[in-house]
C-alpha cells in the first residue's frame, strides 16, 4: 500500500500481526522450522528451570524467615503467601516465555503498544503489577513484623517487656500498610500519565486542612503512641476505663479494646480513655474484707487468715502466683453486722482474682474448722402482748 506524502503508516494491530505470522510460516523451510522448534523447546525448558529455581528459593527464604515452629497463625499465613507468590512468579515466567516463543515464530506483540489500545493495555498491565506488588509487600511486611516482634518478645528480659513489644507490632503494621497504599496509589496515577508533583503539593494543603478537621483522630493516634512508649498499658493487661473493666485484647492506631469476663468486647478511642486504671502492671493485689461475728476471737481469726495465706503461697498447684505473704491490715470496721478484718495479698500481674478466690475458700474452711463465726442474716419477730390489763 502506497501512502500520500505526510501520511504516516497506521499502527499495526493484532489482525495484521496474525496475517504476517501466517504468511511467514508458509514461507519457512524445514531447517528454519527445526531451528525455531528447537528454540521453542529450549525456552520452555528454561522457563521450567526458572520456575523450579524460584520455588526452591522462595521455600528456603520462607523457611529461614518464618520457621515451622512459629505460631499456627503465622505458619498458615506463611504457607498462603508462599502459594500466592509462587503462583504470581509462575504466571510471570510463563507469560514471558510465551512472548519470547511468539517472537521466535515471527509474532511481535511489542509493536502493538504503539497504538492507543496497546498503550491502554500497557498502562493497565503496569497498574495490575503495582497492585500485586503492593499487596505482596503488605503481606510480607506484616508477617515479617509479627515474626520479628514475636522472636524479640520471646527473648525479652521480663514478661512486661514482651507484652509491650507485642503491642507495638500492630501499630507498626498499620503505619507500613498505610505508607504502601499511598505509594501504590501515587505510582498507579503516574503509570496512567498523571503528574503527581502537583498532587503532592496539593496533598500537603489537604493534609493541613484534614488535620484541623480531624483533630480527634490525630489526638487518638498520638495518645496511643505515648501510652505504649510510656508503658502505661499493653496487650494482656487487666485495666478499667470508667465503669468498664477487662483484659486488653488489642490496641490499634486509634482504639483500645477490652474483653470483659462475660465476653463482651468494649472499644474505646484513646481520646475517650482519659483515665486508665491498670490493675496488672508489674504486680497485682487482691484485697479481702472478712466479717466475723462480734463474739468471735479477733486474734484467732487473724491467725487463721495468715495460715491460709501461707498455705496458698506454698501450694505447688498455684505455681508461685502469690508473690508475698498475706498482709493483715487489722480491724477495718465495727458495725451491727460484725467486725470487718481487712487484708491483701500480692500476686503475679493479672492473677489477683484466681488467687483471691482460692484464698477465700481456704479462709472459709479454716473458720468452719476452728468455730469462728461469720454473721448470717437473721430476723427476730417480736409478738405484742395480747393480754389486757386486769
Amino acid at each position: 500500500m502506497v501512502f500520500a506524502p505526510g501520511q504516516s503508516e497506521p499502527a499495526p494491530n493484532l489482525l495484521m500481526q496474525a496475517q504476517n505470522l501466517f504468511v511467514g510460516l508458509t514461507k519457512l523451510g524445514p531447517i528454519e522450522i527445526a531451528v525455531r522448534g528447537g528454540l521453542t523447546v529450549l525456552v520452555f525448558m528454561g522457563a521450567a528451570l526458572i520456575v523450579w529455581g524460584l520455588h526452591v528459593a522462595l521455600d528456603g527464604f520462607a523457611q529461614r524467615l518464618f520457621p515451622e515452629d512459629a505460631q499456627a497463625e503465622l505458619a498458615a499465613r506463611r504457607r498462603r503467601i508462599g502459594r500466592v507468590s509462587l503462583g504470581v512468579a509462575r504466571l510471570a515466567v510463563v507469560s514471558a516465555a510465551l512472548l519470547v516463543i511468539l517472537r521466535v515464530w515471527g509474532l511481535d506483540l511489542g509493536v502493538l503498544a504503539q497504538g492507543p489500545v496497546g498503550a491502554a493495555l500497557a498502562a493497565a498491565a503496569r497498574i495490575v503489577l503495582i497492585v500485586v506488588l503492593a499487596l505482596a509487600a503488605m503481606e510480607i511486611s506484616q508477617l515479617s513484623i509479627m515474626q520479628l516482634f514475636t522472636r524479640i518478645a520471646l527473648r525479652a528480659s521480663t514478661p512486661r517487656r514482651a507484652s509491650q513489644l507485642r503491642t507495638l507490632a500492630p501499630l507498626l503494621i498499620g503505619v507500613v500498610n498505610t505508607s504502601l497504599v499511598v505509594l501504590a496509589v501515587m505510582m498507579s496515577l503516574s503509570a496512567v500519565g498523571v503528574q503527581i508533583g502537583p498532587l503532592l503539593a496539593g496533598a500537603g494543603i489537604v493534609g493541613v486542612a484534614f488535620g484541623f478537621g480531624a483533630q480527634t483522630l490525630v489526638k487518638d493516634f498520638l495518645t496511643g503512641i505515648f501510652l505504649i512508649i510510656e508503658d502505661t498499658v499493653s496487650v494482656g493487661d487487666a485495666v478499667r476505663i470508667g465503669d468498664v473493666g477487662g483484659a486488653v485484647e488489642e490496641m490499634s492506631l486509634r482504639t483500645i479494646k477490652l474483653r470483659d469476663y462475660d465476653g463482651t468486647l468494649h472499644v474505646f478511642p484513646y481520646s475517650e480513655a482519659q483515665v486508665i486504671h491498670n490493675q496488672s502492671k508489674n504486680f497485682s493485689y487482691y484485697v479481702i474484707e472478712i466479717t466475723i461475728s462480734r463474739s468471735s476471737d479477733i486474734a484467732r481469726a487473724m491467725q487463721l487468715m495468715r495460715e491460709a495465706g501461707a498455705a496458698l503461697q506454698h501450694d505447688e498447684n498455684l505455681s508461685g502466683l502469690a508473690l508475698a505473704p498475706l498482709e493483715i491490715a487489722g480491724v477495718d470496721k465495727i458495725s451491727d453486722a460484725g467486725i470487718a478484718i481487712k487484708g491483701r495479698i500480692k500476686t503475679m500481674p493479672g492473677m489477683q482474682y484466681a488467687v483471691g478466690r482460692d484464698l477465700l475458700g481456704r479462709i472459709k474452711i479454716a473458720f468452719d474448722a476452728a468455730g469462728v463465726e461469720t454473721p448470717t442474716a437473721a430476723l427476730k419477730l417480736l409478738t405484742p402482748d395480747l393480754k389486757g390489763p386486769h
